[in-house]
């Protein structure tokens, strides 16, 4: 049969080379989807994964760069919607399929993985290679639930029976072993059936199941592949004779009737397996290590070992049946949640098989049990044959599972479900803000938060647990403890610490135990236990303590351990917090939905009057969760999730969550942020290096702080710091002001708070200043006049009239000086309402100015000419201060009743006059408003020196009176001096 070329093209760079300059072979995967519009391809040689489109075969391919080092292993879920790679770097990682989005690390491996593979329903994924170990990875909670040891050496080959029952695998040397799924036991083990490489990672054995399942292929030692039966694990017959040299890949064709084989003799061959004979080939330049038969239609798909690859169309000849005709829709005899059975290790006989050519010796292990009947005669059972189904107990269970995974079609048909949606579905579990998964042999935290730290390492029937303040000389020297209850929980404030472990015993019993840090009383330390009701999370305030459990209760404890309160909860706990008297927790509401999008609510208690003060939902970006949850510094409530989002609930808008960062914005692409704590200006968190989630306790992690980054759209005027500068003030403020109204309302002093709230708004003043000379620089006037509206002070709005006029623009000069203007006549007859705090979204475009910050700066800076026309605003201390030094400088004595109207009755000519000097023309605004503030002086006996802003909810009580303060007279009276001499 004459032998044809097909043209490979390059998919994987090597950047090595052999000794004698030639490239360095690699080991090279490749895939179809299920739908034949994707080609995935990897090397060992290159850390990055390709998916090719055959849609559109110009388009460069998407790469996936995840990986430290070459890839050497994929595997694709039945249904192409999950993407898992084995690597070099001993990592095993998922993607979303076909955009390629990465999804998690699912486990690692302590040497390279060399095989992947998924089950027929995708609910488990096998993960083998040179730990000799293989992993059976449950898909739907991604825990391991079984290692498998039997292999000897690295194992380089694994294969799902399709019918659920057996995982097939092969080592390096060649050994093969046959697994029970069922109970994780040896069924058999065949020693030396395929070729030994011995530490050779350039070819490795593989094997492959027919698409029935009732024949298992495996390369054999005379260049050939060799036909075992799935129950017998007899040797049933051979393809050999074509191949010069080994065979180092094979694949079934879907209907089972073809299969190719590759070989170190740099063929391709296809097969008729009925016939046993080869009906086509091909020679390549390099040996082709790997191959996938399209799903649909009649073409081959190969990879050599220099990463270039091809699709060879119509691989089988045109007049013989298609390779994807007749292909079987069998049935999963599995549901995608594996249960073992623990039964008695098993006892194991060996006997010699007689091989058709007598080249080698085999040894076949065999379980001590029942033989299960051989498969073909189960495809003959009915699925209510009780008599034959008793008689496989161990099969049963599952076989009625995987009923329950089948859905009936509109048209007649019958599919699987499938497996990737119960795992998208499924509901986050509690876990507690602040701790680190158990490590084994390491110590990892029950609790890290602002004040300190709790760590713990699991020792012989015990644990040891350290107590850690971040700022020794403000926190207490905790003693050592030593934990005999397993404590997986904790939390952490001044006062002491609380513990708590999940269910044990034959009671399932969880254990709450709380330690003061300092008592008056002897024996301080307490403890409660729960029977059959497990402690979930747990949470510390001043003079209470807290825990939610597994029947939706909390539980409400006093410092002394008296049981204060038992709140029903409406769903699962998540998560809960505590700060001072106030208690936060989130719960489940209802199932996830299929998006995988949790639907949770929260609860604010305030423990110490009983009252619920906050209800409601909790936002999540979509597809994400739960990742930390608590309060900031100054108490504002706070959440962040997987996708790296962290929002702060604020009373505006009736109660809502605001985003105040997006790790998106900020963080580098191999960097993960594991959150502490928030304070009104930063985030403090962990930078743990890609691909870790969370921190080690040694060596001790550094505390980050990192500037809050809203997520904003990408502004017109190309800035993002003014605009982010912008939003949060605004937030501040807002916040400040509720803290001004709550203390007001107990009667608290709240001078400090006004002087703070000052000197937001002075800052906010600053940031739309800068915002407006942007606007006006890309001339964005209208723009410009919404922001100016937005101005606190006086002083600002005038700064913004001055900023203006030096960027000649008369027009939006003199609107501005009208909006001053109707603020000052509103102001007088008392109708003018406070600009809005809260951010319009048409506002949100400000830009950090650079061409013309130093006009602005100026413009900040009082003009001499507007000294006279400073705004009382709200004095902070150090202000007051300052006059106050100045006037006994100036040895001058004041009146305490004297009042502004006079003094600006003198000053007010003065004051025309000062206005008039900045720009004599008459028609120009600064004019408008100097002669508008002198009949104001004259005619009504008002202070312009009084704030003429509109009212804040932040100023003084002496800033709201009709008089001026004493020290804007003494400015006054320095001016009208300075004017005579």
């Amino acid at each position: 049969m004459k032998g044809r070329s097909l043209k490979l093209k390059e998919a994987h760079k090597s950047d090595k080379s052999s000794k004698n300059g030639g490239a360095v072979e690699s080991v090279c995967s490749i895939l179809w989807d299920v739908e034949a519009q994707h080609i995935i391809t990897c090397s060992s040689s290159d850390s990055s994964i390709s998916i090719h489109d055959t849609l559109l075969q110009s388009t460069p391919p998407k790469g996936l760069q995840h990986h430290r080092d070459g890839v050497t292993a994929l595997a694709l879920s039945p249904n192409s919607t999950c993407l898992a790679s084995g690597s070099i770097d001993h990592s095993v990682k998922l993607y979303r399929f076909p955009d390629g989005e990465f999804q998690t690390n699912i486990t690692r491996f302590t040497l390279p993985i060399r095989a992947l593979a998924f089950n027929k329903s995708g609910s488990m994924l096998a993960a083998a290679g040179d730990d000799e170990g293989i992993k059976l990875i449950n898909m739907i909670d991604d825990s391991i639930v079984r290692v498998l040891k039997g292999h000897k050496r690295p194992v380089t080959g694994l294969a799902f029976d399709p019918k659920g029952e057996y995982l097939a695998s092969v080592d390096s040397s060649g050994a093969l072993i046959l697994w029970e799924l069922s109970s994780g036991k040896t069924l058999y083990t065949l020693n030396g059936v395929a070729p030994d490489y011995g530490s050779d990672t350039s070819v490795l054995n593989v094997l492959s199941w027919s698409p029935d399942g009732d024949l298992l292929a495996v390369p054999g030692f005379k260049s050939d592949v060799v036909i075992y039966d799935r129950d017998t694990a007899e040797r049933l017959f051979s393809l050999k004779g074509e191949h010069d040299q080994s065979v180092c890949f094979l694949s079934w064709s879907p209907n089972g009737k073809y299969m190719a084989t590759s070989g170190l003799d740099r063929q391709v061959l296809i097969w008729d397996v009925d016939k046993r004979q080869d009906i086509d080939r091909q020679k390549f330049d390099d040996t082709i290590c790997c191959m996938a038969w399209k799903p649909h239609g009649n073409a081959l798909a190969v990879i050599d070992t220099m990463g270039k690859f091809g699709v060879w169309e119509s691989a089988v000849p045109s007049s013989m049946k298609s390779p994807s005709d007749g292909a079987p829709n069998l049935k999963s005899r599995t549901n995608g949640l594996l249960l073992f059975d623990e039964d008695e290790p098993n006892s194991s006989s060996s006997v010699s098989l007689n091989e058709e050519d007598g080249d080698s010796h085999v040894e076949i292990e065999q379980v001590s049990r029942k033989r299960l009947r051989k498969q073909s005669a189960l495809d003959t059972l009915d699925e209510d044959s009780d008599d034959i189904v008793n008689s496989l107990p161990e099969i049963e269970p599952r076989k009625k599972s995987s009923r329950n995974h089948k859905k009936h079609l509109a048209n007649g048909s019958e599919e699987i479900q499938s497996t990737m949606k119960p795992r998208e579905s499924k509901m986050q579990e509690a876990f507690q803000p602040g701790s680190t998964p158990v490590q084994t042999g390491k110590r990892h935290f029950l609790c890290y938060n602002m004040l300190g730290t709790i760590t713990t390492i699991e020792q012989e029937g015990y644990s040891h647990i350290e107590v850690d303040f971040h700022d020794t000389g403000r926190g207490h020297r905790v003693p050592a403890m030593t934990d005999y209850f397993g404590f997986t929980m904790a939390s952490l404030n001044e006062n002491g610490s609380v513990f708590a472990n999940p269910s044990k015993g034959e009671k399932h019993m969880s254990t709450l135990m709380y330690r003061p840090f300092s008592s008056w009383a002897n024996n301080s330390e307490w403890s409660m236990r729960f029977e059959e009701e497990e402690v979930k999370v747990v949470a510390l305030g001043i003079g209470w303590v807290a825990a939610a459990t597994s029947l939706h209760f909390l539980h409400i404890f006093t410092e002394g351990g008296l049981q204060k309160n038992v709140v029903s909860l409406d769903g699962p706990v998540v998560a809960a917090s505590g700060f001072k008297n106030k208690l936060a927790v989130v719960y489940h509401v209802s199932d996830s939905l299929p998006s995988n999008d949790q639907m949770l609510e929260f609860r604010v208690f305030n423990i110490s009057d009983g009252s619920q003060p906050l209800r409601g939902r909790l936002p999540l970006t979509p597809g994400s969760s739960l990742s930390w949850f608590g309060f900031g510094e100054e108490g504002q409530l706070g959440s962040y999730d997987s996708k790296g989002v962290l929002r702060v609930f604020t009373e505006q808008y009736g109660g809502s969550w605001f985003p105040i960062f997006s790790a998106n914005k900020g963080k580098k692409s191999d960097e993960n942020h594991w959150i502490v704590g928030m304070n009104s200006t930063k985030l403090f968190c962990i930078v743990c290096k890609y691909p870790e989630s969370y921190p080690l306790v040694i060596p001790k992690p550094v505390l980050t702080p990192v500037s809050l980054l809203v997520p904003l759209a990408s502004s017109d005027l190309g800035e993002y710091g003014l605009e982010n500068e912008f939003i949060l003030n605004n937030l501040y403020i807002a916040q400040t002001h509720k803290k001004i109204e709550n203390m007001a309302a107990a009667g608290l002093d709240t001078v400090s708070l006004e002087d703070e709230a000052f000197d937001l708004e002075a800052s906010l003043d600053k940031c739309i200043l800068r915002l407006i000379a942007a606007c006006c620089n890309a001339d964005k006037l209208v723009r410009a006049t919404e922001l100016v509206r937005q101005l606190s002070m006086e002083k600002s709005v005038r700064g913004a009239i001055k900023l203006v006029t030096a960027l000649k623009l008369p027009a939006l000069a003199e609107r501005f000086s009208e909006i001053l203007e109707e603020r000052l006549l509103n102001e007088r007859m008392g109708t003018i309402a406070k600009p809005s705090i809260i951010p319009n979204a048409s506002l949100m475009n400000g830009v950090e100015v650079r061409a013309i910050s130093k006009v602005t700066d100026e413009v900040l800076e009082p003009a001499p000419a507007l000294q006279s026309l400073k705004p009382t605003s709200y004095l902070s201390t150090k202000q007051e201060k300052s006059e106050g030094k100045a006037i006994s400088k100036m040895g001058g004595k004041v009146d305490s009743s004297m009042n502004l109207n006079e003094a600006n009755m003198k000053n007010g000519a003065s004051e025309v006059k000062l206005e008039r000097n900045i720009n004599p023309s008459p028609n120009t605004a600064t004019t408008k408003v100097g002669k508008v503030s002198s009949e104001k002086n004259i005619k009504e006996g008002s202070d312009l020196g009084q704030n003429p802003r509109p009212q804040n909810p932040f100023a003084k009580a002496t800033s709201n009176q009709k008089n001026s303060s004493i020290f804007d007279s003494i400015k006054k009276m320095k001016v009208n001096s300075g004017g005579k001499g």
